[in-house]
């Protein structure tokens, strides 16, 4: 069973457990209704700070992803194109500094 389904599970039962709570408490039917809606904004908070939680997790993991797959997709670079590049960037901070 995949940890998805186990948390699903929990919440719903924890969602079950608390609506049957709250609807069998001596309470008036306003009062009910108000704690039903409080709760399941509590959930509805909840699950949205999870989906958002694993979303960031799996943008983490793209961009690691891509960035190893533009490194490689580069292939190895040869002294001369280092010494191009340093070179070029030392004169691009070179023209910023004297302005």
């Amino acid at each position: 069973m995949s940890t998805g389904k186990v948390v699903l599970g929990v919440l719903a039962g924890a969602a079950a457990g608390a609506l049957l709570g709250v609807l069998f408490a001596p309470d008036k039917g306003s009062a009910t209704r108000g704690k039903i809606v409080r709760k399941s904004q509590e959930y509805t908070d909840e699950l949205g700070n999870k989906f958002n939680e694993f979303i960031n997790g799996v943008t983490h993991q793209f961009e690691a992803i891509r960035d190893e797959a533009m490194r490689i997709a580069q292939g190895p670079k040869s002294k001369v194109q280092e010494d191009e590049e340093e070179v070029i960037a030392g004169s691009n901070r070179k023209a910023r500094h004297q302005s």
